[in-house]
């Protein structure tokens, strides 16, 4: 499992950044080093914060020029890959080694960087039973991770080569894929340099398209996902799940989308869980033969950046025969579009700060 959610990632990621040959090319690299603290996000990670996270992060960056509208739409971002590796410092926790598919947005006269990251960790000392049953924060060796950074950013300094500071925030989890699953988010101080593969040659950007009212009638979603999680219960097992999905989206401009739609859960963690508890702790109250489906409606958003976009949902569920984290739900996630009509998804879903399961999905849009 651990290897095709690697796989699907990298899948959706080089072809969410493909573009056509003719398009002008040009790249730069970056390196920084961070020094951070764990946050204390979760009183049970406390005897994991004793020391400073220290890494590095390199970046890979590919500049836009306009050639498509929505380089315009988002000030020319760049689109890339980095690597991250963090020393946890911590000698229950290990390190960390990532690899991400990022994109890096730009304000204030291109001075400020803001970069967001999506991809996967390896750990070097996740949780086990027997040697090393004191990480609850890591509960498998790959985790989804996610990062971002705000930087001052200068490049071209002096022949190609510039400079970025700024924060970062780094984010470990495996969102459920097995217990334990606390995660941890690094918060961090990094320091940089910048560098200009074409040695600092300096390309025009293409004039921004005049803005045009853009209408879109009503569109209807039907969505199927899927994945594997366990519940919080350490050992109690990994079970698929399946989660069908119906919207309607009205597009609010070039940019953004709103969403209104119901969910239906089949999570087959939840029977274990309810066998658990009506067997092992008589005075939660459980029924042995509990309904184990759940049904939502959510509201949402859609935010359209090329092929790709980023969707947030927040969800209530309506039938709720089994007390699990609450009846409200978030989702948070990326679709990819082939065409008009067809898309995929891979979407985590949580309970606020409680994460339930990675799903991956395929959709039509009609």
């Amino acid at each position: 499992m651990k290897r095709h959610y690697f796989l699907v990632l990298l899948f959706l990621v080089r072809i969410g950044f493909s573009q056509d040959a003719q398009e002008v090319k040009k790249y730069t690299l970056d390196a920084s080093q961070f020094y951070g603290t764990v946050l204390l996000h979760d009183p049970g990670i406390a005897h994991l914060i004793d020391g400073h996270p220290t890494g590095v992060i390199l970046g890979y960056n590919r500049k836009t020029y306009g050639s498509k509208e929505w380089e315009g739409l988002y000030n020319y971002p760049d689109y890339g890959f980095s690597f991250v590796y963090q020393n946890m410092d911590n000698e229950t926790l290990g390190e960390n080694f990532g690899v991400y598919a990022h994109y890096n947005f730009y304000f204030f006269k291109r001075n400020l960087q803001f970069r967001i990251g999506q991809g996967i960790a390896y750990t070097t000392n996740p949780y086990d039973r027997e040697t090393n049953f004191r990480n609850n924060a890591y509960g498998s060796d790959f985790l989804s991770s996610t990062y971002a950074m705000f930087n001052y950013h200068k490049e071209n300094i002096l022949e190609g080569f510039g400079f970025k500071a700024g924060i970062s925030l780094i984010h470990y989890s495996n969102a459920n894929f097995r217990a334990p699953n606390t995660s941890t988010n690094t918060f961090a101080f990094n320091a940089g340099l910048t560098y200009d593969l074409d040695g600092g040659k300096k390309l025009e950007y293409l004039p921004k398209a005049e803005k045009t009212k853009f209408t879109e009638p009503i569109k209807y979603n039907l969505v199927f996902r899927s994945g594997v999680n366990e519940s919080d219960v350490i050992g109690s097992g990994q079970f698929g799940f399946v989660i069908l999905s119906a919207y309607a989206d009205k597009r609010l401009g070039r940019k953004s989308a709103i969403q209104l739609g119901a969910d239906v859960f089949f999570s087959n963690f939840l029977k274990e869980l309810i066998r658990f508890q009506a067997t092992s702790f008589p005075e939660m109250n459980v029924a042995p033969d509990t309904d184990y489906k759940r049904a939502g409606v959510f509201v949402g958003h859609e935010l359209f950046i090329n092929k790709i976009s980023l969707i947030t949902q927040l969800g209530y569920y309506v039938y709720y025969p089994f007390d699990f984290e609450g009846r409200v739900y978030n989702r948070v996630g990326l679709k990819r579009y082939f065409g008009e009509k067809v898309f995929g998804s891979i979407t985590l879903r949580a309970h606020g700060a409680a994460a339930e399961a990675v799903s991956f999905g395929v959709g039509v849009r009609l």
